[in-house]
């Protein structure tokens, strides 16, 4: 591909004629922390703040849960870092190898941790976003073993561009750091707004708080009693790629902690009995078994044609007992979750199977019109965190477009 005038072709892609490609220990100081002896009790709980991989998540971090004492600092190969240094996580469960946070106080680290300390001359919120924009190259030079960790000698290796000046890095921190800021604000926004729906379904669902011109008993019911069917169970089928008309295939995994389908993943199946499987509207499935047991999904059309698989049970509510929404909130709720615990602790494996999902036991208003009302106000509350939620996936892509300009010198901002 031909190079644009005033641009040049590096191994870290295009940049401008007057940016450099640098490696990181070229222009940082580089170290690893330590862990004070864990027999020795002197040498914890005290003031210094002491930093793991786990609190190394693409953040300032201002405090931790872990302090060592003075005593512990001088006698383990623990260091005390300034404010503003950078730390990589080298290793850690999951995805936590070549994540980064800046240090917001002095603290140390453990053994886990790379420090990295920028010379004055570079921004470290510059490289902090660099290192971002690289996370998925970084975790690729990672020593290929039992575990595969960074340390030191690949950190230091590590090739990013770099400005001319610390006035056009600090010009591109800003820039990402304001679109962080958005994106902040909207994941506290909608942490407040579920906060609030789980305050009003705990005043709603349980007729603590009744709506204006409803009054009467509540009655305790059986699911069972509510449902079109006996509960039945998926398809035992395996997983294929989404092609042509296949429908979509509806797994545990595939259900989020708040009962929506996770739509970045999908798979589908093609099985020859596929059609006995489809949900339909007023469907709720549950999980059966596993760390997930107990988990719910209410059926709905615009996640398209879907067919659930075996460790789940369905459950075809009766529309002219039930509010299926009315039910799915509930399923929410710590009443809900108590009784999941309670019966899926009968052997060592969780499990509950269609017989016991029947046999829960829930109160509901005594009028249909009662619980529409009800899940019409929780289905509004959704529909509001359902577009604050489409505002923080917007405002993340245009983060990572920025990232792609501004961090290549593609637009530059000085």
């Amino acid at each position: 591909m031909e190079v644009r005038a005033g641009y040049k072709q590096t191994e870290v892609g295009v940049i401008p004629d007057d940016w450099e490609e640098r490696s990181l220990g070229s222009f940082s100081l580089i170290s690893a922390g330590g862990t004070p002896s864990r027999s020795n009790p002197s040498y914890w709980n005290g003031s210094i703040p002491w930093v793991t991989t786990t609190e190394v998540d693409w953040c300032i971090i201002c405090q931790t849960s872990q302090k060592i004492t003075e005593e512990g600092l001088r006698n383990s190969p623990a260091k005390l870092l300034r404010t503003g240094t950078l730390l990589m996580a080298l290793y850690g469960q999951g995805k936590t190898r070549g994540k980064v946070a800046i240090l917001g106080i002095e603290a140390a680290t453990n053994q886990a941790c790379s420090a990295i300390s920028t010379h004055n001359s570079v921004s470290s919120q510059f490289v902090f976003h660099c290192l971002e924009s690289k996370y998925e190259k970084i975790r690729n030079l990672s020593n290929i073993g039992n575990q595969e960790n960074l340390n030191s000698a690949l950190v230091r290796s590590i090739l990013l561009p770099l400005p001319p000046t610390k006035a056009e890095q600090e010009a591109i921190a800003g820039a990402l750091s304001d679109a962080d800021g958005l994106i902040e604000s909207l994941e506290q926004l909608i942490a407040k707004k579920r906060a609030i729906k789980q305050g009003t379904m705990q005043e709603l669902l349980t007729g603590k708080k009744r709506l204006p011109g409803f009054s009467g008993e509540w009655r305790a019911k059986k699911l069972g009693d509510l449902l079109l069917a006996p509960p039945d169970y998926g398809i035992n089928a395996p997983a294929t790629k989404p092609s042509g008309n296949l429908p979509t295939y509806l797994r545990i995994t595939d259900i989020d902690d708040y009962g929506n389908f996770r739509n970045n993943d999908r798979v589908a199946v093609n099985h020859p009995a596929s059609g006995n499987y489809f949900l339909g509207a007023n469907e709720v499935v549950f999980a059966r078994t596993g760390a997930s047991v107990g988990k719910t999904y209410l059926y709905n059309h615009s996640d398209g044609d879907m067919v659930f698989a075996g460790f789940l049970i369905r459950a075809k509510i009766d529309r002219s007992k039930l509010n299926p929404v009315f039910f799915f909130n509930f399923t929410t709720m710590a009443d809900y979750w108590n009784w999941v615990r309670v019966m899926s602790m009968r052997s060592g494996q969780p499990g509950i199977n269609g017989n016991e999902y029947a046999s829960l036991k829930f109160t509901i208003p005594p009028t249909l019109k009662e619980q529409t009302a009800i899940a019409t106000i929780l289905s509004d509350m959704d529909t509001e965190i359902t577009a604050l939620k489409a505002k923080l996936t917007k405002a993340k892509q245009i983060k990572q477009g920025m990232m792609q300009e501004l961090l290549t010198g593609k637009i530059r901002l000085v």
